[in-house]
């Protein structure tokens, strides 16, 4: 299992996200994830924000939570991946998204899709960045949203760069499953847990039909809610937020890895600030593990 915390880089918070950042990988985290809402003024550039944060840590991996694809073209997206991953010594992952909020990145500049756009979309810029990812070649994919003829590939990441699909419905999935390295599940209020088995089981099925193996698949929970002092009735309908001590937060952990498949936990702290990274890592995280190891 995998332990990881999401931050938004709100413009008047980036020392204090270095700051938890810092702390995450000293406290022995696995994984950090920075939103990317490149149309949100008061959010600051992700790519920037993960660049400086790989730069002060050691061992903590960084990837966009996740990046938005239609402002992003795949080409640069591939090399920009690479580059941090090379930069970093392999601790860059790259998750993305199909594209949400389409009033917002038009209003940037970007594209409107519909959702089999979208995912028509996603597909042919996987294909590309990956295409980019191997030296010496050179580059052509030709699609209807993204096209490369000839361009020199490189350079290769350090290491074997994961991506990994924030996808919700049922086609979605099902791509994800067909060529995704891991799906990073949307939070409650785009995918609620009531459709989290059933979108699991869509993942493994098309991978399975891909001649894939599901186990292959990083399958990642993203939980938004706070780490309390003491207990709290937790029922994980729709998108309520999750709200009870260390202990009740590491059932809930435990029976999501042992009955819906999840091997990677994400908290998206309703409060970005040190209690609540240090009540993840040092109670949370270490609880799940012993729950999970003695059942």
């Amino acid at each position: 299992m995998r332990f990881g915390i999401q931050l938004a880089p709100k413009v008047e918070q980036l020392g204090e996200i270095r700051r938890l950042a810092r702390i995450a990988d000293a406290e022995g985290l696995d994984l950090l994830g920075i939103q990317d809402h490149p149309y949100a003024g008061e959010l600051a550039d992700t790519f920037t924000v993960i660049s400086t944060v790989l730069a002060e840590t050691e061992r903590l991996r960084v990837f966009p939570d996740v990046a938005s694809l239609p402002l992003r073209g795949p080409a640069m997206l591939g090399k920009q991946a690479a580059t941090l991953d090379l930069v970093s010594g392999g601790r860059f992952e790259l998750a993305l998204g199909a594209g949400a909020f389409w009033q917002g990145i038009a209003a940037m500049g970007g594209p409107s899709r519909t959702n089999p756009e979208a995912l028509q979309a996603l597909e042919e810029a996987t294909a590309i960045i990956r295409a980019m990812w191997v030296p010496g070649a050179k580059a052509t994919v030709r699609g209807e949203h993204y096209s490369v003829s000839g361009v020199q590939s490189g350079p290769a990441p350090a290491h074997p760069v994961g991506i990994w699909f924030g996808s919700v419905g049922p086609k979605a999935n099902a791509l994800t499953g067909r060529i995704a390295d891991g799906w990073a599940a949307p939070i409650p209020h785009y995918l609620p847990y009531e459709k989290w088995s059933a979108a699991q089981e869509t993942i493994s099925q098309s991978a399975a039909d891909a001649g894939r193996d599901p186990a292959d698949i990083m399958r990642m929970a993203q939980l938004v809610g706070t780490v309390t002092d003491g207990p709290g009735s937790v029922s994980l309908r729709g998108e309520d937020p999750i709200h009870t001590d260390a202990a009740g937060w590491a059932r809930i952990l435990a029976d999501l890895a042992q009955g819906t498949g999840f091997d990677t936990f994400v908290l998206w702290p309703e409060s970005q600030d040190e209690t609540q990274l240090r009540r993840w890592t040092s109670e949370v995280v270490p609880a799940t593990r012993a729950l999970v190891q003695v059942s």
